[in-house]
């Protein structure tokens, strides 16, 4: 019978995660499915105890909890030593965790230390006759794979945004109760282990935040914004203030082409708010939003395998032809982008 540990963590504040609330769902239902298989929950970080809390109608038969001073900031040393530290103590076979970027720095090593495997990225999981199997692409999302592995303890790292979030009985995440009775994990944490240190966080306001992995819309911008108009011109400021003024009107995530987010290191003008983290596509990333909207940008392969998630695709451009016009959009608007942006921003004033 295998033991499932669903290790997550808390966010500085406190809370759980929409990703961590993912991985618990995901837990559950395969525990269910396994059939008979333990479902324990471990949590790292600020106030695990009353994180536990929130969660604790999820049929889970243990929470293991560890907290405390060196566990509030994310530290390779820290984490790592208190993710074996859970693993051990509730002797678990499969271990589930959200690929947030504090799991997915520490718990390959994890597995090694327990002897384990592991596998990142993973899509989907699937218990089939007692046995698990998961899904996970490679070679940027062009080929999918379903795997299975025998050896045990097998850490698993579930992709955010491909399964339902948990919600709790009642339909909405559940308040803090005394209904779980978590287990403090004692985590011995050396000096050795504390090297680094968190001196404080950089971060963007709410009102400059580009990149929004909840958001509904994806807008792509592609180099055709920089580069020159009709007119024989570039229009970069009326570009930016074009596109800033939409996702701050929708609160829409911004992705961008190769080339537009290249531009910043070749001495060409660029967007000052684009950088290599916006990138979608074969070298950059595969957001998973509802909806994406590309302007400027032809649509060719390598950027499109990018768009595999996004369920409804649409395009601006001013070339029938482009790559978007050959299936790989539902709808192509042959016009040009600085006066579709224009009318849509004027009507979104109202």
């Amino acid at each position: 019978m295998d033991t499932i540990l669903v290790l997550l963590h808390t966010e500085a504040d406190g809370r759980l995660a929409k990703s961590a609330l993912e991985a618990l769902a995901a837990a559950v239902d395969t525990s269910a499915a396994l059939g008979g298989a333990v479902l324990t929950v471990g949590i790292v970080g600020r106030d695990a105890k009353a994180a536990a809390g929130t969660v604790a109608s999820c049929g889970a038969k243990r929470f293991l909890a560890a907290s405390g001073p060196g566990l509030e900031t994310p530290r390779y040393g820290s984490d790592a030593a208190a993710a074996e530290q859970i693993a051990k103590a509730a002797g678990a076979t499969i271990v589930l965790a959200p690929a947030t970027s504090r799991w997915c720095r520490v718990l390959s090593g994890v597995a090694h230390r327990l002897g384990g495997r592991s596998d990142s990225h993973v899509t989907a999981l699937k218990a089939d006759s007692g046995s698990l199997s998961v899904t996970r692409w490679y070679y940027r999302q062009r080929f999918e794979a379903v795997l299975s592995r025998s050896e045990r303890p097998w850490v698993i790292m579930l992709d955010p945004g491909c399964h339902a979030p948990w919600t709790g009985a009642g339909g909405s995440l559940g308040s803090p109760t005394p209904a779980a009775t978590p287990e403090d994990v004692m985590v011995a944490v050396s000096a050795e282990a504390k090297r680094t240190t968190v001196t404080g966080v950089q971060a963007p306001s709410a009102g400059e935040q580009t990149i929004r992995p909840d958001a509904k819309l994806l807008l792509v911008a592609g180099a055709g914004w920089s580069k020159k108009q009709p007119d024989g011109q570039t229009h970069v400021p009326e570009a930016e203030a074009l596109i800033l003024g939409f996702l701050k009107k929708t609160q829409a995530s911004l992705g961008g082409s190769k080339s537009i987010v290249d531009m910043s290191g070749e001495g060409t003008t660029a967007f000052k708010f684009m950088t290599h983290l916006n990138q979608v596509g074969q070298t950059g990333a595969t957001p998973r939003h509802p909806k994406g909207l590309s302007t400027c940008c032809h649509g060719e392969e390598p950027h499109v395998v990018g768009w595999r998630f996004v369920n409804e695709r649409r395009a601006v451009n001013l070339d029938p032809s482009c790559g978007w016009a050959q299936g790989k959009a539902d709808v192509l608007y042959v016009a040009d982008a600085f006066a579709v942006m224009a009318k849509v921003n004027e009507l979104l004033k109202g």
